[in-house]
């Protein structure tokens, strides 16, 4: 298993309490098919800003009906019925899902990224919602976790990217930043050519330990939510981390090399879980071999 992004979902996770599976698999829906519409298939850039101006039209007819669930076109009524109804009965807000269509609106139209700050502007709005909701739906919306879960959204979209670059690059984007990639010496070049180089190494590093801060710097939220829900919190992070440490072993070689997590990936993430260890979300050194 890799580390997607909207798989990171806790959709019919066993961990899940049950009152919540169904908003959580509404709110996926959602943003599956939403980032489907950016991503998949043949459609023109044209075609697909227009689907997404669909979606945005809908989300306008439910914040317009608060508590309702007004009537949706045809072809989009088991997205947005379902999710219209888990809107009102758990009272969520509706800019994270705005904030949402905009990133994917912005995957269309833009394939690179000048610099970190405008990556993790991207990032506040293709992932930081989906955590803003999930605590919502727990009650423990406070300032302090909305901040550690922005920490962990925005760094598993980031192993996301780092993992998919060869990928990425095959639909034309590219999301190291360009002030990196000059900073460290490498082209565009040589991504095209897959280039195992000293400069490309040193690069890739960089970003996995930043990478890696970001995921420590919101571990703490997933350390305090009680129950199941922090415990599947703690494997998501778990998650990203190990992939993380996939791409050291590896060389840094993303081209050929896509990290995936298999069983023995999962053991140890449970194992560091669940484990002896007083910080379950200790970090890890490129040197570790577990």
């Amino acid at each position: 298993m890799a580390v997607d992004h909207y798989e990171n979902f806790p959709v019919a996770s066993v961990l899940l309490p049950r009152r919540l599976r169904r908003p959580v698999t509404d709110i996926y829906r959602y943003a599956r098919a939403a980032d489907d519409i950016a991503d998949e298939g043949d459609a023109s850039d044209e075609q697909r800003l227009a689907s997404l101006a669909a979606f945005r039209a809908e989300l306008h007819r439910i914040g317009a009906e608060p508590g309702s669930v007004p009537a949706a076109a045809p072809e989009l009524a088991p997205i947005f019925a379902p999710l219209a109804r888990t809107i009102a009965r758990h009272q969520l807000p509706i800019t994270p899902f705005f904030d949402l269509l905009s990133a994917f609106e912005q995957d269309v139209t833009v394939k690179r990224y000048d610099d970190y700050a405008t990556l993790l502007d991207y990032c506040s709005r293709s992932a930081n919602p989906v955590g803003q909701l999930m605590l919502h739906l727990y009650d423990a919306a406070t300032p302090q976790n909305l901040e550690q879960s922005a920490a962990i959204c925005t760094g598993l979209q980031l192993v996301n990217f780092w993992q998919d670059v060869r990928l990425d690059w095959r639909k034309q984007r590219v999301y190291l930043p360009a002030a990196d990639l000059r900073r460290h010496g490498v082209s565009e070049e040589d991504l095209a050519a897959c280039r195992l180089t000293p400069a490309w190494r040193a690069l890739m590093a960089f970003q996995v330990d930043r990478t890696r801060a970001l995921l420590h710097s919101g571990a703490p939220l997933a350390r305090r939510l009680p129950g199941r829900i922090g415990l599947e919190l703690r494997m998501v992070v778990q998650g990203g981390l190990r992939i993380l440490e996939r791409i050291e072993r590896n060389g840094y070689d993303v081209f050929m090399n896509r990290p995936e997590l298999g069983p023995k990936d999962w053991a140890v993430m449970l194992w560091r879980c669940i484990g002896p260890s007083r910080d379950a979300l200790r970090p890890s050194t490129s040197g570790e071999r577990r």
